[in-house]
């Protein structure tokens, strides 16, 4: 089998692209829309509709390997590549893409994965070719890659990283856009094992003393005792988008940041509690400053909330240098932020035997293309957490990425009763005689 021809459609991706630091200098919702002029580079307006570009790969046997490029919501902010737009790219992943990927076997994933990854930076505005390409592409290599072999995209992926895959689904993270509370309420009746996001980007929605999401994570716990049946404990995770660095400023390991964080453990209780992005230092090395203060301030206080490391954590090597650093419990692998999805795998498997734990994540701008590609990578390399996506609805994405692990663990489960049956039923060296 080989790779005949490859197609692009430029299609839509499941939310908007979010110029972000005119967000945070305080531009103003109007609606669902944002009044002010744009700030980052590539934007028309503060908020625009996603993009997304579909690769399509047609196989010797007639049958299409599909991918999405996508990009996050907060393109071109925290060290990330440009806002992506579909059409630039299609002559690229028509042109030189397709002449490098024609004529080969797409049962070798980890090869022509590896070729796409090696295209020069011309093609494209960045150091290399755009994440979002490459993330797409790897896409559908993987979907191509496991057709070839007859296989799952969970064993393709454990096989390319020499990982063991996860025998239940990983636990689903739900993320709330900005309906934290009704979405929230959702998360608690389908007992989502993760939860709410909150989208707390700005000081309005925090509170000027952080006071709001004190309350909300109150409201949280109350609301879980009175929805969740018995047993159901979920983690808490929230996104502050940096902005209690901006409340509170440095030093982070003064008294005063422990107390907060505090009166956060003691609201969200009996819940575990993570906090993502609670600063944004202006770069990678004063984020991993600032974030390992925190964290030790907070471990000497004996504050038992984790850190999550989202702001400047976006390549395979920042992830890296923030889990050498012990800068955060938890790193966040932003899947179309690292390029070519063997990488995101790659990501969480450097967390093993560190006290870091991952959390596959990504962006309410991806596709359920994208989002059901990397339920395989968090099964492949077992994570600690994946996220629900795209959309900012909840129950669509956690639909797509919950089903998609439950389909492929079941498939993984029969191949296996198969294996054994057909080793049961092997004649033995009597019965051949």
């Amino acid at each position: 089998m080989r790779i005949e021809r490859v197609r692009a459609v430029p299609t839509v991706s499941g939310f908007f692209f979010d110029d972000q630091r005119a967000i945070k200098r305080g531009a103003t919702q109007d609606g669902f829309g944002y009044r002010g002029e744009p700030v980052t580079a590539g934007f028309d307006s503060i908020r625009q509709a996603g993009e997304a570009l579909t690769v399509e790969l047609e196989l010797s046997d007639g049958t299409i390997a599909v991918g999405d490029c996508a990009a996050v919501q907060y393109s071109g902010a925290g060290g990330r590549d440009p806002l992506f737009r579909a059409e630039p790219y299609r002559d690229v992943v028509t042109g030189p893409v397709a002449d490098e990927l024609v004529g080969r076997d797409p049962a070798a994933f980890a090869d022509t994965a590896a070729a796409i990854e090696a295209l020069p930076a011309s093609l494209s505005d960045g150091d290399s070719l755009h994440t979002a390409v490459r993330y797409g592409v790897s896409q559908a290599l993987l979907d191509a890659a496991a057709t070839a072999r007859r296989t799952t995209r969970t064993d393709v992926l454990a096989d390319a990283l020499g990982t063991t895959p996860a025998t239940e689904p990983v636990p689903v993270f739900g993320q709330s856009g900005d309906a934290r509370r009704e979405n929230a309420e959702k998360m608690l009746l389908k007992e989502v094992p993760v939860l709410p996001h909150g989208l707390f980007n700005s000081v309005e929605k925090l509170g000027p003393d952080g006071g709001r999401l004190r309350e909300y994570l109150s409201w949280l716990a109350d609301r879980v005792e009175e929805l969740g049946s018995p047993g159901y404990h979920p983690r808490f995770h929230v996104d502050v988008y940096g902005l209690v660095g901006e409340l509170f400023g440095p030093p982070y390991d003064r008294p005063e940041l422990a107390e907060y964080f505090a009166e956060l453990r003691a609201a969200a209780a009996p819940y575990p509690l993570q906090i993502e992005g609670p600063m944004d230092a202006g770069s990678r090395a004063e984020q991993i400053r600032a974030m390992a203060t925190l964290r030790d301030g907070l471990a000497a206080a004996g504050v038992d909330v984790d850190l999550v490391a989202d702001e400047w954590c976006n390549t395979a090597a920042d992830v890296r240098a923030f889990v050498d650093a012990g800068a955060a419990d938890v790193v966040q692998i932003k899947t179309p932020d690292l390029g070519g999805i063997q990488h995101s795998g790659a990501a969480v498997s450097y967390c093993d035997g560190s006290d870091t734990r991952a959390y596959l994540g990504g962006s309410c701008n991806e596709t359920a293309i994208s989002a059901r590609a990397c339920a395989h990578v968090a099964l492949a390399t077992d994570a600690a957490q994946v996220l629900a996506k795209p959309g900012m609805g909840f129950d669509e994405g956690y639909m797509i990425v919950t089903n998609e692990m439950r389909r492929t663990l079941a498939r993984r489960r029969q191949a296996a009763r198969g294996h054994a049956h057909d080793r049961l039923t092997q004649p033995t060296l009597t019965d051949r005689r």
